[in-house]
């Protein structure tokens, strides 16, 4: 019997299998690696010390295994076709929303003082933070939604200008107010949940990523600037109305003012970034880490980066990052298509904004917000859902059209 012929490939099957971004997964590479390095040499003490661990190298093994299951599934999305994002961005942004729901009933788990987390099997099992799926889902359903601004624009609702209530829609139609309320309404809900937890820093997250989106579909720049006006506003008055944030931002001002309260850990990070000098006391011979910087293998992992590698070794880090997402920002430039586009901005400034408010809590340039260090902090479902990211950036970077050549 003769052999049954082989189906013909498709466009869309045939674009997918284009070859990956190497600077990017290099660059990719290359930041896991020296971060799992630094959670090695971060989280000895720590391990050593806590008596739920049975080694000092417990931190390092859980976190290399996050990262070689963060590269499976690297992989896997880098050879998934991202035009199907399109279909399950509405499921991914619902079932996000509803995870993060149950984080605040007893299927929550409080760690370190915050209701962030809810097991992996919703019983029994490991945790993992709901926001960061949430955050990828923002990005995905705007992205989706806003990459047929086109369509949806032209099918706008014909208001009755006969009546006040319609004359008054029309105006707002005109204005381009009533195309963000679908946004805004998402941005609510899901910031509304992340404040109940409380998640500051994931609330930023998600309002940048989901701002990034928008900004980069061309939504007016008053818009942004009246956005811009009111978060500022709500910050004053926050900060100067509440005890609790007035009291935070003097301890940013001046944490030596409680140096052995809540100013302690900046204290303690400053002192280790400084005593790193040049060229730093040398990789594994921090002194910091030896329980007198908190959370050293996590959001301060940077500054024992420093301490360690010195300040030569810091600036090559960030190096490494800032050609990491000039990187992402030209993968999205050249995206086949806007879908592609979109999502490739939303994802690189989301590693952007992170790696800059990291940087700027550890060497106390802005208020701790408690945001991590990507590919760096100690976390198993941060380090899976970044490497998924940089997954999703392979495949669009499958499809960009080669260069014509003369």
């Amino acid at each position: 019997m003769a052999r049954k012929a082989k189906r013909d490939l498709t466009v869309e099957e045939q674009l997918a299998r284009g070859p990956v971004d190497l600077p990017l997964l290099m660059l990719t590479l290359l930041l896991l690696g020296v971060g799992l390095i630094m959670v090695l040499s971060a989280s000895y003490a720590t391990a050593y010390y806590d008596p739920k661990t049975d080694s000092p190298l417990a931190y390092a093994i859980a976190q290399t295994r996050y990262a070689l299951i963060g590269l499976a599934v690297m992989y896997g999305v880098s050879k998934f076709n991202y035009q199907y994002l399109r279909i399950l961005s509405l499921p991914a942004l619902i079932g996000s929303i509803v995870l993060l729901a149950l984080v605040p009933t007893p299927l929550g788990v409080t760690l370190n003082g915050a209701q962030r987390w809810l097991k992996l099997l919703l019983v029994a099992g490991p945790t993992f933070q709901p926001s960061e799926i949430a955050k990828i889902a923002v990005i995905l359903y705007f992205a989706a939604r806003l990459s047929k601004r086109d369509a949806i624009n032209k099918k706008k609702v014909k208001w009755n200008k006969r009546t006040r209530w319609g004359r008054f829609c029309a105006w707002l139609e005109k204005i381009g107010f009533m195309e963000l309320v679908p946004y805004g309404v998402v941005l609510v809900i899901i910031a509304g949940l992340l404040l109940l937890e409380p998640h500051l820093s994931g609330t930023i997250l998600v309002m940048a990523g989901g701002a990034a989106v928008l900004f980069a579909a061309g939504i007016s720049l008053r818009w942004f600037a009246l956005g811009i006006g009111v978060v500022a506003g709500g910050l004053w008055f926050v900060i100067t109305m509440t005890p609790y944030m007035t009291s935070r931002v003097q301890l940013w001002l001046d944490p030596w003012s409680d140096s052995l309260g809540k100013g302690y850990q900046t204290i303690q990070s400053l002192y280790a970034i400084g005593s790193g000098g040049l060229l730093g006391r040398g990789l594994g011979k921090s002194s910091q880490k030896f329980l007198f910087l908190p959370e050293a293998e996590n959001d301060f992992i940077f500054s024992v980066a420093v301490e360690e590698l010195g300040m030569i070794g810091g600036i090559m880090i960030l190096i490494l990052f800032m050609l990491f997402i000039l990187r992402g920002y030209w993968l999205a430039l050249h995206a086949r298509d806007r879908f592609g586009a979109l999502v490739g901005v939303g994802i690189t400034t989301l590693f952007a904004v992170q790696v800059f408010l990291n940087i700027g809590v550890v060497t106390n340039l802005i208020p701790n917000t408690g945001i991590s260090l990507p590919f760096f902090s100690y976390g198993g479902t941060a380090l899976i859902i970044q490497l998924a990211e940089v997954g999703i950036m392979l495949s669009i970077s499958r499809q960009i059209p080669a260069p014509k050549q003369d």
